[in-house]
């Protein structure tokens, strides 16, 4: 999942590396929080999650609101969805 983050945050280099998974292990501890209980590196749902929250976070700071507000509908979606809850 590392790599695809940073690539979706348009980096080439591993120099940011241990922020981008803290950033990731951070959005999966808000899932988690929230209600989601299956996270899976695999999922295509949870992987977009991962991406807008990161987008939300780091470098994207001029439209990093609105990546954040996408990641909030999409977390939502998650927890209401049963097969992503307990």
């Amino acid at each position: 999942m590392l790599e695809s983050i940073r690539l979706s945050l348009r980096l080439t280099g591993d120099t940011f590396d241990t922020e981008i998974a803290e950033i990731i292990e951070a959005c999966k501890l808000d899932l988690k929080l929230a209600g989601v209980s299956t996270i899976s590196d695999d999922d295509p749902l949870v992987l977009r999650a991962v991406t807008l929250y990161a987008k939300g976070h780091f470098g994207f700071a001029d439209i990093g609101d609105k990546y954040l507000q996408s990641y909030e509908s999409l977390k939502m979606s998650l927890c209401l969805a049963g097969d992503y809850s307990v």
